[in-house]
């Protein structure tokens, strides 16, 4: 549902069925769940909550909306830049030693972003934490897999881990704001580290090692180009207003845009091994899986980021406040999620994803047509929406993509999926934070800000109206079901 909800692996192999390099003697496999648990909880609410800190952020180091872009997309690009690549190292060098080491630098990150005395070390501290969080949440599910091998155990431990993370998107604003208000921002950071500790403890003994032999070789030059290219885009949809859209500056990145992407494509060609197959993204229903995957969370994590602001700056609502008021998305999602299996099993994955992204769709699009100040429950039934269409997209729309390729592949074109969704957080937050910028000519609250908040979620609910069009048009009624 959102960003920790990307943790599948990306390696070669499906992370259901890794390949363990030793066999240990699994005492207390319950502690094994326990300490990925942690890890997703720590991802999970960590993407949510930060939304929730942004004014307080803005008033204590200063910035204009495009620094508050940046704390979220700062660790947006790094993870999703460095997913398929954790995937790939914790298939080769071991999937628990990735894990503890991506814990351990998130922790790092924390530490760096709530001690922070400026907006440069606070980003520093995001990137950071991405770089914790690609090493990390790739590997859980992979290591779930290799300490319940029996099939019963391990769908009870699957679903304790979706559980974590519905709860952990549910609670993160409500917590994040409790957090602010009675804490501070950095308090949002400093839970971080206890519970990256927690973890890092619980591995010492009980989660096994595992690693696949057949594991893809590493793509260095693919992942240097893949991280300047999301960079270079995000940069130029959020700095480019100004900048200058015809400045020196943003005239290069824009050409690097062009070229890095471009690049890339020739690396990977090339590979005999590639980081990205691209001729995967040509494979029946896996671009189809890509294009809806982004465009739901560009929807939803802008909407994150305008609606926080709205409820803080221009309805005056504390930071608890604004997260008790997004609790209902996080809500719903959670609760109608277990229930979207059910639909993609009797109807196949295009209805409920298609009622999904048109529900999305729709509850944003209440949003744009109420304004910043509607009746709250208005919003409180936009919210709700949103959240229905969450929980009839999120488990399909990988299902989709993991049933274009064969069974060897399930693992890659899953990480593919979660790609595009982070791809699509990642210029979500860029692109509608840009446009409510420029609509509202800066104005940080009054009339000028909500007719810019109307226009950028426009722009969001449009997005998610195409997604729902190319998964009605696209998807096939008769794919194989997903578990949802």
């Amino acid at each position: 549902m959102s960003t920790a909800m990307t943790t599948t692996s990306s390696g070669s192999a499906s992370p259901s069925e890794p390949e363990p390099d030793t066999a240990p003697a699994l005492h207390r496999p319950g502690v094994t769940l326990l300490a990925t648990c942690l890890a997703l909880f720590l991802g999970q609410v960590d993407t949510t909550a930060v939304n929730l800190a942004l004014p307080a952020i803005r008033h204590d180091l200063s910035g204009g909306i495009s620094g508050l872009q940046w704390v979220v997309d700062a660790y947006n690009v790094t993870f999703a830049a460095l997913l398929l690549t954790g995937g790939t190292l914790g298939d080769r060098f071991g999937r628990r030693r990735l894990f503890r080491t991506g814990v351990a630098v998130f922790v790092l990150g924390s530490t760096v972003c709530a001690l922070a005395p400026g907006l440069p070390v606070l980003l520093a501290g995001r990137v950071t934490q991405g770089v914790g969080s690609g090493m990390m949440l790739p590997q859980s599910l992979a290591i779930l897999a290799t300490a319940f091998p029996g099939r019963r155990e391990r769908n009870k431990a699957m679903a304790a881990w979706s559980i974590v993370a519905g709860s952990g998107l549910a609670v993160g604003p409500t917590l994040g704001g409790l957090a602010v208000q009675t804490l501070g921002w950095q308090s949002i950071f400093w839970v971080n580290v206890p519970i990256g500790i927690a973890a890092l403890v619980l591995t010492l003994r009980h989660v096994p090692e595992s690693r696949n032999p057949r594991a893809r070789t590493l793509d260095p030059l693919g992942q240097v180009l893949a991280i300047a290219s999301l960079g270079l885009l995000t940069f130029v949809a959020v700095q480019g207003r100004e900048l200058g859209w015809t400045s020196p500056a943003t005239l290069a990145c824009i050409a690097g845009c062009v070229v890095g992407p471009a690049a890339f494509v020739a690396v990977e060609r090339r590979r005999s091994d590639p980081m990205l197959p691209l001729d995967l993204l040509r494979r029946g229903q896996l671009p189809v899986a890509v294009i809806v995957a982004a465009c739901m969370t560009f929807g939803m994590y802008g909407l994150f980021l305008l609606t926080s602001l709205m409820f803080q700056q221009e309805r005056g609502a504390s930071a608890l406040g604004a997260g008790v008021a997004m609790l209902p998305l996080a809500v719903a999602a959670t609760v109608l999620s277990p229930l979207t299996g059910r639909l993609v099993t009797r109807y196949g994955p295009r209805l409920p994803m298609t009622a999904g992204m048109t529900a999305m769709g729709t509850g944003v699009l209440i949003f744009a047509v109420a304004g910043a100040d509607a009746n709250l429950l208005v919003l409180e039934i936009a919210f709700t929406v949103i959240g229905i269409g969450l929980a009839l997209n999120t488990g399909p729309v990988v299902g989709v993509a993991v049933s274009a390729v064969a069974s060897e592949l399930a693992g890659l074109a899953s990480g593919i999926a979660n790609l595009a969704r982070m791809f699509g957080a990642t210029l979500g937050v860029a692109v509608q934070g840009s446009v409510m910028a420029v609509a509202s000519a800066g104005a940080a609250s009054g009339p000028h800000f909500v007719h810019g908040l109307r226009i950028a979620v426009a722009v969001g609910c449009a997005v998610e109206f195409l997604g729902a069009a190319v998964a009605f048009r696209y998807v096939d009624r008769l794919s194989p079901p997903s578990s949802g």
